[in-house]
């Protein structure tokens, strides 16, 4: 099973304790976030009502020696582009953030764990929503 980096539902879906991302994080022998990701969960986080309480477990989490942010810099936007110009050519959009998480995961080595099946139209990288899509 490869690295995972979660997507923002991926997270959420740990949080609210969904037993197949429960099943994924067990098994994953690493897990990232990326600002990206970060940074639409401190989004979210400030339109609700627990901001202070999903900071304090966002934060602990990122404290989990398993668990690692990776950075975006410029081989990740050079992932980004080509990722960008082969979904043009191809007619199929992904939106913006989640091209930036793919191009993060393509340039570390891991697939995302994500409940967007638009992942799956990015050329070479790996995505599921289950623990079987990142089985060998």
């Amino acid at each position: 099973m490869k690295r995972i980096l979660l997507d923002t539902n991926a997270y959420v879906a740990f949080k609210r304790g969904d037993p197949e991302a429960l099943a994924v994080l067990r098994r994953a022998p690493g897990i990232a976030l990326c600002p990206t990701v970060i940074g639409e969960l401190l989004a979210g986080f400030a339109c609700g009502s627990q901001t202070a309480r999903n900071r304090r477990e966002l934060a602990q989490f990122l404290q989990t020696p398993r668990v690692e942010v990776l950075e975006i810099d410029a081989e990740t936007a050079e992932h980004y582009a080509s990722a960008f110009a082969l979904l043009r050519r191809k007619g199929r959009p992904v939106p913006t953030n989640d091209l930036w998480i793919a191009a993060t995961a393509l340039q570390h080595g891991y697939a995302v764990f994500t409940r967007d099946a638009h992942f799956g139209a990015i050329e070479n990288l790996i995505s599921g929503s289950v623990l079987a899509d990142f089985l060998p």
